[in-house]
């Protein structure tokens, strides 16, 4: 069997290509890296993979470009993600394609996601000056300002300790950085994490975090794991994880999980 990073566009020399091309959107299993975290069956989260792309444009029927920001919202429980790359490609392909409505432009992007991730999606265009597009701050108390020593321990859950005292705590981190499994570039993130359960050492936290680092995975797979690591060692009540990954090729992604049934995502952070 081949291998499917092979086929990815991700780190390839690839022309502008001009015509509509649904065919560049190119599905990423979930099974794979959630077999490796032991999530065969059920899910323990619920969640979205929320995209923001700031390049969506497309021409009217007089040739005139309109140009919009895309909010993609992939639910965590879809067979497949949406490679990034793939991502962008497809909606260039859009730029030269002149549509009738705004609304037209929409179903065509609602339908061509679907067919590449297997499940229903929900997505809005925006104006590029639309207030919900403002950065925010999070709740919460950053740990960056921790004095911890580094290592180059791999992520895992033997970095987190955890106390017995029960808490309900919002923390958050823009030290996190993980590697692209395809090319190996870094992506940067701020991380934002809810809980409610046993009091998570905020030292280890940050270690734990950093130690991401060097850790080659998909932004949503990251998320997944912390959410699973914290899960294991502290049995929250509640917990929430979403990571705010910064703006690559036009295209930010936030994935979001969350024990909640009907979790809500932050929108987008200052920094992105």
């Amino acid at each position: 069997m081949s291998d499917p990073k092979t086929e990815l566009l991700l780190g390839k020399n690839v022309p502008v290509v001009e015509a509509y091309s649904p065919q560049l959107l190119y599905p990423i299993a979930r099974s794979t890296a959630r077999a490796e975290l032991g999530l065969t069956e059920e899910l323990p989260f619920n969640g979205v993979d929320l995209w923001h792309a700031y390049e969506v444009s497309w021409l009217d029927e007089r040739n005139k470009p309109v140009v919009r920001v895309g909010r993609f919202f992939i639910p965590a429980d879809s067979p497949a993600m949406v490679e990034s790359k793939s991502f962008k490609l497809y909606l260039n392909s859009l730029n030269g394609s002149r549509f009738s409505a705004e609304t037209a432009v929409s179903e065509t992007l609602k339908k061509d996601i679907e067919n590449t991730v297997g499940a229903s999606i929900e997505l809005e265009l925006l104006p590029v000056d639309a207030a919900e597009l403002d950065g925010g701050i999070p709740d919460g108390l950053c740990i960056d300002d921790l004095q911890i020593s580094i290592d180059s321990s791999p992520p895992g859950v033997n970095l987190l300790q955890a106390g017995e005292e029960l808490v309900e705590e919002a923390v958050y981190s823009h030290l996190l950085r993980s590697l692209c499994p395809v090319t190996g570039q870094p992506d940067w993130a701020t991380v934002y994490i809810r809980y409610r359960g046993r009091a998570l050492t905020h030292e280890s936290l940050l270690r734990y975090l950093i130690a991401f680092r060097k850790h080659q995975e998909f932004h949503e797979q990251c998320v997944e794991r912390m959410y699973c690591d914290i899960h294991k060692l502290v049995s929250p009540e509640f917990l929430e994880i979403q990571a705010f990954y910064t703006r690559r090729g036009g295209l930010d992604i936030n994935p979001f999980r969350s024990s909640d049934a009907n979790p809500i995502p932050l929108s987008r952070m200052n920094r992105q």
